[in-house]
């Protein structure tokens, strides 16, 4: 190296120790150098690098002075992509690059002027040749600091990739004073509560996938934030499950960060990282990765590993051609025709009589579309929107992963633009039974997601009795019994859940009849729903009950009707639920326990906080479902599908809420009043045209919309003061949506909402009463202002009003003045009586009678305006009443 340039020493972006250790000894052997750390992921190595002396060791902070370098070492790399942060000196003429490395040679290689390359497990045991060549002695600090980075890209001298020479750079570095037990602590990964988390995530989503009888781990885990020191994850995990080969992939804000490791000679998966964007060894690799989704990410991979450059056939031999398709305008009438008449399960969807793709349609989605009365109706509307399509030199592998990973019945195969074939799941079929070799990487079904450790972790002690109690009699009886639903979802969300949903695949009623018999319970059977429901008492002796269900499919004979019922296997009974979120089952006997089964990628969609419709009729069949998705997507903070939106809007284009009797509407309705954010819920249904299309009358305005946020703070106001008369939240807010409404509008609104009629006149009438004493409340207010109101003639306006009218009122009041009134009247002047009773009058001498009450009624104003505040005070006004002078 010429020592008399003016050189500027850097390693590859997100730096480990070992780039680390050789930027460092770069810095002995050239005299006249800058360092520029780059940065890493690594805490250990943040730690370090924020301890060392920065000025001591030559190290640049912030941007360098470009012009003042004309020389570039490279340390641990010569990739191109790796170490953009000096691309000013990589464009510049007349820099000169040298390059210290130990990777195999890639396309993105920089040309370099000098270049020091060998195959040994740390590039730092090249420059500590170098070191030893010249006869440079190291304070024991840089020796330790070398040492730690062959320490670290050999594990410890572990890796296969480790060298006669990396154990000899050691020696000689430890008589040079390197500090092995001070390695060993730098090197140390400490685990914070959130790599805990990440690290159980990545465990939970590890699958297995067998390439030629050899098992290779993909594990996942989406992050909101970046979280450093990924690397070591991978490490602990291999450790801990004795994975050969691993691919950890995190998502971290706008990037996708992939750690490899290989104990196999025959995976590489530093080329599958460089393929990424990233690179490495053959032993040890990572990629940071922008723009692509998980998905893909891992459909790269896994196409990398299984050999996609190896000769084979393509999507062009496999594929039927021409294609059948039918156009988006056609009615779904015709595509039922066309798929019955030419024996397809579905076709692709033609754009305006061109064979661009836009979309699937299958033969059952058709049909029963045929069957709801929607014939003309065109396809467009009900045709599945997102699907994945493939060009014609795909390979099998890829067809595999769509039709098999994915569900998706058929692949349109692409060709400028067109479709040129399409390959179909019967074509697979045909194909892997004709030639059983041709099988592509499959995942290991021993491998499938067990959630024993939430149930465990996250559900108290007599609910996981009970889930056992359901097991083990599942066990005797040789019965598959699992927990579903709702039940399952809020359990993966760590949310609190009491009601268990259990589903039998098999006869049900035997089971719930084993399990009321050890609760000491009894059952309820409902034989034409093949339900039936425990009854027992729970640990604190108060009624609960357990709801048991026979594996069963649901089917509408008409839009909004009840469904019809029929045996079948648990994942058509998941298929008839409505959102992907709600299709979740956790199986409980035996060896099984918690086993997931996730036939529609419920899973998927809690992480990704979406909610999905399972099918593209789900609308249809039952349109109540439209108030339950934006319900679910308030409730958890999610977000309604693109796909499902548009559903949404579809069937209210169809005036299908038209259709719905009012006992079901009143029940969501109700459901919706007891969420924790009603408004919210109505905000949304108005921005998708469900409150229209419930009630037309409803309309939000900014102002009802303050005025309903004001209800939802009192009634949870209310809730904490504990009283015995509750308040029922479905009145309080439609007091609030009806708000500004004539009379005629409120009652049609009343009944669109399938509010109970045998309330409909109390409830209306109330109303009136509320728009009534309004004025009557600012007039007092008035008075109470200047010191002349009486807290009795406030008690007459309101002693008639229910506790809802009540938090109507003092949610409506505008002034701040007025609505503490209304509490104290609310929590203290309603709840007052005298202190005297009638026993009192009954020893004062006066005989049972109508005067009993007036002058209770006379004494209890005289105590609301405080002219008699205790017992004696009273008992001379009741005397005074008695002999008729009146105060």
């Amino acid at each position: 190296m010429n020592g008399g340039a003016n050189t500027l020493v850097t390693c590859h972006a997100n730096a480990d120790f070992d780039a680390f250790a050789a930027m460092l000894a770069v810095r002995r052997i050239c005299e006249r150098c800058a360092l520029f750390f780059p940065g890493s992921q690594e805490r250990p190595l943040q730690k370090v690098y924020a301890e060392i002396d920065k000025n001591a060791y030559g190290f640049v902070e912030g941007c360098p002075d470009w012009e003042s370098f004309d020389r570039l070492v490279l340390v641990d790399t010569r990739q191109r992509s790796r170490v953009r942060h000096v691309e000013p000196l990589l464009e510049r003429q007349g820099v000169r690059i040298e390059v210290w490395d130990h990777h195999p040679e890639s396309a993105d290689d920089i040309a370099a002027a000098s270049a020091r390359i060998a195959k040994v497990g740390a590039v730092t045991t090249l420059l500590v040749q170098k070191l030893q060549e010249r006869g440079i002695i190291l304070t024991r600090e840089e020796a330790t600091l070398l040492g730690l980075g062959i320490y670290s890209d050999t594990g410890s001298f572990t890796y296969s990739s480790t060298t006669a020479d990396d154990f000899l750079a050691a020696v000689w570095l430890l008589g040079q004073g390197m500090n092995v037990r001070r390695i060993n602590d730098m090197a140390s990964h400490e685990l914070t509560s959130q790599h805990i988390q990440a690290l159980n995530r990545l465990l939970e989503s590890a699958q297995t996938y067998m390439m030629d009888n050899n098992p290779v781990v993909l594990a996942e885990v989406s992050l909101e934030h970046y979280l450093g020191d990924f690397a070591s994850l991978a490490h602990k995990l291999m450790e801990m499950e004795k994975i050969s080969v691993l691919f950890a992939v995190g998502r971290m804000g706008d990037r996708i960060q992939v750690v490899a490791r290989s104990h196999n000679e025959a995976f590489d998966v530093g080329k599958i990282c460089t393929s990424l964007g990233g690179g490495g060894h053959s032993y040890a690799a990572s990629a940071s990765i922008r723009g692509m989704t998980l998905d893909g990410v891992r459909e790269n991979i896994l196409r990398r590993l299984q050999g996609q450059n190896r000769p084979g056939k393509t999507a062009r031999d496999y594929m039927t051609a021409p294609a059948i398709g039918i156009d988006a305008e056609a009615t779904l009438r015709e595509a039922d025709e066309l798929m019955l008449h030419f024996g397809l399960k579905a076709v692709p969807v033609f754009s305006h009589g061109k064979h661009a793709c836009i979309g699937l349609l299958d033969a059952q989605t058709a049909s029963r579309a045929v069957a709801h009365g929607l014939s003309g109706e065109p396809v467009r509307e009900y045709m599945r929107r997102y699907m994945r399509t493939l060009p014609l030199d795909a390979d099998l592998q890829q067809l595999s992963d769509i039709i098999v990973g994915h569900r998706q019945r058929l692949v349109p195969i692409m060709e400028g633009g067109e479709v040129a074939g399409v390959v179909t799941r019967t074509d697979l079929i045909n194909l892997f039974a004709s030639e059983p070799g041709l099988i592509p990487v499959q995942r290991d079904r021993h491998k499938a997601r067990n959630v024993g450790k939430h149930l465990h972790d996250r559900l108290p002690e007599e609910l996981r009795k009970i889930l056992a109690l359901a097991g083990d009699a599942g066990a005797r009886l040789g019965l598959p019994v699992y927990a579903v639903g709702g039940f399952v979802r809020d359990m993966l969300l760590d949310r609190h859940t009491q009601d268990v949903d259990l589903v039998v695949e098999g006869n049900g009623i035997a089971l719930a009849r084993e399990l009321a018999r050890q609760l000491n319970g009894r059952v309820r059977d409902h034989q034409k729903f093949l339900t039936s429901v425990v009854i027992y008492h729970n640990g604190k002796g108060e009624e609960a009950r357990i709801d048991v269900a026979t594996a069963r499919l649901e089917y509408y004979e008409y839009p909004a009707a009840l469904p019809t019922v029929e045996l079948s296997s648990l994942k058509m009974d998941l298929f008839r639920r409505d959102f992907s979120i709600n299709a979740l089952a956790v199986r409980l006997d035996g060896e099984h326990f918690g086993v997931l089964a996730d036939f529609f990628g419920g899973w998927q969609d809690i992480r990704d906080r979406t909610i999905r419709v399972l099918h593209t009729l789900s609308f249809v069949e039952d349109p109540t479902r439209c108030l339950r998705a934006v319900r679910f997507e308030q409730r958890y903070d999610f977000r309604i599908g693109t796909g499902t939106e548009k559903l949404i809007r579809n069937a209210l284009s169809l005036k299908l809420m038209d259709r719905l009797s009012a006992t079901r509407l009143f029940n969501e309705y109700r459901h919706i009043c007891e969420e924790a954010n009603p408004v919210a819920c109505f905000t949304r249904m108005r921005e998708l045209g469900i409150l229209s299309a419930v009630a037309p009358a409803l309309v939000l305005t900014p102002t009802k919309i303050v005025l309903l946020q004001q209800l939802r703070e009192t009634v949870a106001w209310y809730a904490l003061l504990y009283f015995r008369e509750t308040a029922q939240r479905w009145i309080v807010y439609f007091y609030g949506l009806a708000t500004g409404l004539s009379y005629k509008d409120a009652s049609a609104a009343y009944d669109r909402l399938g509010l109970p009629g045998t309330r409909k006149q109390e409830i209306l009438r109330s109303r009136e009463q509320l728009r009534h004493v309004k004025d009557k409340l600012l007039k007092w207010q008035k008075k109470n202002d200047s010191g002349n109101a009486r807290i009795s003639d406030l008690y007459e306006l309101l002693r008639a009003f229910s506790p809802e009218c009540l938090i109507y009122l003092m949610a409506a009041a505008n002034k701040e003045d007025l609505k503490k009134v209304l509490s104290r009247y609310i929590t203290q002047w309603s709840r007052e009586k005298p202190d005297i009773t009638g026993d009192d009058l009954r020893r004062l001498g006066l005989a049972p009678g109508p005067a009993f009450s007036r002058i209770l009624q006379a004494v209890l104003t005289a105590k609301l305006d405080g002219t008699v505040v205790n017992v004696e005070s009273q008992l001379r006004l009741a005397k005074k009443l008695m002999r008729g002078e009146y105060p």
